[in-house]
């Protein structure tokens, strides 16, 4: 049963919401070759807005033109010209009276793709688990990446703040979601065997977290006011069944840490939002991050695809519902969630062989 709530509007500091359903971030491929936003790409994410969602989250735009692109035809935010041409999304999203947040990632070990240069950083010279994906134009194993060192390192940070500060005030876009999820570089910090570090990025939950913390701190004085988010996971798009080794003690730092650091959204993402974090029976990682953050937006994501299913997640603790796979069989979803309609079932080969835009999806919604 549809909870009427998920349908009510919703404030992130003075941006007002028209409902709390957003569009999750999905890497779709489907920039030019030197990453600006295209045509096709403020159709597709115009369709969302059109639909009724409130909030929409684009896609991981890579943060400087050095380490941070993962993918080819992935978009950017580092210069004038990838700016503007974002401007086409977020134009289109306001003109629907919906809100955009762009998603500022650096790939860091997990990089498919970069044109500015051949090896990826890491915090440590790990081999990533499994393969590249082939959807994104991957192959074969994840390449050994070369330690960061601390130049690299106030890069990454730098480049953050730059994206961050170009997406406000060039691009339109009306707040920052900052990737610290799903096994890219933040997350590879945050990571116990991804980071083998022993100085002051390396060693305790709450060390691994520095460099996040850092690039919040950075984006914070890059943004001004304009609100500020940080996505979070356990599973990685290489990892999917990762969890944190120190179990609830981690989450109690990680989310308690995010609080102290004034960030306005925390957006969580697991497989499953609703169940269970570490043990049969404890509580999901939605409502230990409600728990240890209790005055930030919560958006939760992982496969809240029905009226019972998001309605489960406010319980939780969400403010926020971010859907994926299911925003894409249906653009129109808060539409088709305020009249009770039937869903569309996801069609795979949307994805397939390339996840980038396809023509039909242009059509729909």
């Amino acid at each position: 049963m549809l909870n009427p709530q998920i349908l009510t509007p919703f404030d992130i500091k003075d941006r007002s919401l028209r409902n709390r359903l957003a569009v999750a971030p999905m890497t779709r491929v489907s920039a030019t070759e030197t990453g600006q936003a295209t045509d096709n790409m403020a159709r597709y994410y115009e369709r969302f807005a059109r639909g009724g969602f409130g909030l929409v989250i684009t896609e991981g735009a890579y943060t400087d033109q050095k380490h941070s692109q993962g993918y080819p035809f992935q978009p950017g935010v580092t210069d004038e010209q990838q700016a503007q041409a974002w401007r086409s999304v977020t134009d289109r999203i306001h003109a629907h009276q919906g809100m955009v947040f762009v998603q500022l990632m650096h790939a860091g070990a997990l990089s498919q793709g970069n044109r500015f240069v051949d090896a990826s950083i890491a915090p440590s010279a790990v081999r990533p688990k499994g393969e590249q994906m082939k959807f994104y134009y991957g192959a074969g194993q994840y390449p050994v990446p070369r330690a960061m060192t601390d130049e690299d390192i106030a890069d990454a940070v730098a480049g953050f703040a730059h994206a961050a500060r170009l997406s406000i005030r060039s691009a339109g876009f009306d707040g920052i979601e900052i990737h610290g999820a799903n096994g890219y570089l933040l997350d590879q910090f945050l990571t116990d065997y991804t980071n083998q570090r022993s100085d002051r990025w390396g060693g305790t939950v709450g060390d691994r977290l520095q460099l996040t913390l850092a690039v919040i701190k950075a984006v914070k004085e890059a943004v001004g006011e304009a609100p500020i988010g940080i996505r979070i996971s356990q599973g990685k798009v290489n990892d999917y069944a990762h969890k944190w080794a120190e179990g609830e003690r981690a989450a109690e730092t990680v989310f308690g840490s995010l609080n102290d650091a004034g960030v306005d959204v925390i957006h969580v993402t697991e497989h499953d939002a609703l169940k269970p974090a570490f043990t049969a029976g404890g509580a999901s990682l939605l409502s230990l991050a409600r728990r240890y953050a209790p005055g930030v937006t919560m958006i939760a994501n992982g496969g809240l695809n029905t009226p019972e299913q998001a309605a489960r997640a406010l319980e939780q603790g969400a403010d926020i519902i971010a859907i994926g796979k299911a925003s894409l069989a249906n653009p129109d979803l808060p539409e088709r969630f305020a009249h009770s309609a039937t869903l569309n079932d996801f069609d795979p080969s949307i994805l397939e062989p390339i996840a980038n835009i396809k023509d039909r999806e242009l059509t729909q919604g």
